[in-house]
């Protein structure tokens, strides 16, 4: 939706969790005369793994686990494949109740995108906005999914941090690329974003996000929420007010918000190159 209404002009940016499709950035461009439309990551949103599972606190999961259970090929949770990453553990034989976004979203968008590139054997319904795997149960929003978990033993569903947070779910640690099963904590999910390389020319920081870091505790399921803006071409009367939102919140200060807020602030390495192009925008 903000990408379709800064295309359309009825804003003057945009939020999204997914950066413009090469189609869609022509027709974004257009509306910035004499510049281009560019990507700030401003914050980083963690996917948490939430699960409702009686007697079991500390659930680990390689992607490929994560990716058989969400792809319907793992069914109980006393599968052998979720006992070889939990070994130790009490798993009960309740059926497995998967939750997914039932609306098309930049959680599903980059949820998949990991299992895709993470778990490539098991997963093979590819990247999308909207969910393609058969089964399980869709529930609007972030927030509905983290109820639908709450309700229900034996069930798991991906979702924003902030919400399996203010839900009080139990998360899963996560495989990564580096053999641990990393905890989702916002320095861990930082790390994963200080690792992404910048896709995008001068001041546009599209990033590609290495889901099979071998960073270090890094968090493996994260996504970049990016303000969609205009390089040159913002009318007179709103260019102050644009610019110094967006100065404010690429800011030490504005990032230091975030924890409390369910995200994660970026990497000191990311945020000063997305302040220096906050500065540029004229």
């Amino acid at each position: 939706a903000g990408i379709q209404a800064f295309s359309a002009g009825t804003a003057d940016f945009a939020g999204s969790d997914s950066a413009l499709k090469p189609e869609e950035q022509p027709q974004a461009d257009a509306k910035c005369v004499g510049g281009k439309a560019i990507h700030l990551p401003m914050v980083i949103g963690p996917v948490a793994v939430a699960y409702n599972v009686s007697g079991v606190d500390n659930l680990q999961l390689k992607p490929a686990t994560l990716a058989k259970i969400f792809a319907g090929k793992v069914t109980k949770w006393d599968d052998p494949a979720i006992k070889a990453d939990n070994p130790g553990a009490t798993l009960p034989s309740t059926t497995i109740q998967t939750v997914h976004r039932s609306d098309e979203s930049g959680t599903t968008d980059n949820f998949t995108n990991f299992l895709s590139k993470t778990a490539e054997a098991d997963w093979t319904f590819g990247k999308a906005k909207a969910w393609k795997a058969p089964g399980g149960t869709g529930s609007k929003g972030s927030d509905g999914v983290a109820s639908s978990v709450k309700g229900a033993d034996g069930s798991i569903g991906y979702m924003e941090w902030s919400f399996a947070e203010n839900a009080g779910l139990k998360m899963a640690k996560i495989g990564n690329g580096n053999g641990e099963f990393a905890e989702l904590t916002a320095e861990n999910a930082g790390k994963t974003i200080a690792g992404a390389k910048i896709e995008g020319q001068g001041d546009d920081l599209k990033l590609s996000i290495d889901y099979n870091t071998k960073e270090a505790g890094a968090y493996p399921i994260v996504l970049a929420t990016y303000e969609i803006v205009c390089s040159k071409g913002l009318a007179a009367d709103k260019l102050p007010l644009v610019k110094g939102l967006l100065s404010y919140a690429a800011s030490t200060e504005g990032q230091a918000s975030l924890t409390e807020l369910g995200y994660a602030p970026l990497p000191e390495s990311v945020r000063t190159k997305v302040e220096a192009a906050v500065q540029n925008i004229s």
